[in-house]
């Protein structure tokens, strides 16, 4: 852990907020370098998806040419949200580290802790409703996936 990556992510959400962004960022490590940094631009680009994390690991990807980020570790300037961990986790990174919490979080305005209680609804039970449409071909994609020979594995 490097406490000065920590607060170059800190920093980097700083300016973010001074620059009109939410007051996030993250940055990809390998190998002793930082490699892509990531500041939330969900306002500014109209992209609910645009979280510090998402952006950094979607950078960090590119350069690396990869879907993973073995090796890395993220460095962020808060706890990530529901849908950023779930990124993280198809990334793979080896450690994320954070500064601010949830509870920092919410308590600026950014509270993910409804989300935590919908993932444990049923999916018809959730704020919105999730249906399931029963349709004789819907496992037809994992079919082909499960007999393609040469398919990259994830």
């Amino acid at each position: 852990m490097n406490p000065s990556y920590l607060r170059q992510a800190i920093e980097l959400a700083v300016e973010n907020v001074r620059r009109d962004g939410g007051p996030f960022a993250a940055l990809v490590v390998k190998n002793g370098v930082v490699i892509a940094t990531g500041a939330n631009q969900v306002t500014r680009t109209h992209d609910p998806t645009a979280h510090a994390e998402m952006v950094a690991i979607r950078e960090a990807c590119r350069i690396l040419g990869d879907f993973q980020l073995e090796g890395c570790d993220i460095y962020s300037s808060c706890e990530p949200c529901p849908m950023c961990l779930g990124a993280l986790y198809w990334a793979r990174p080896s450690r994320v580290y954070f500064a601010a919490t949830q509870s920092d979080a919410a308590a600026a305005g950014f509270d993910d802790s409804f989300i935590y209680k919908q993932i444990e609804l049923a999916p018809s039970e959730r704020d919105i409703p999730m249906v399931r449409i029963e349709d004789e071909t819907a496992t037809h994609p994992f079919e082909e996936w499960i007999d393609k020979a040469n398919k990259t594995e994830y």
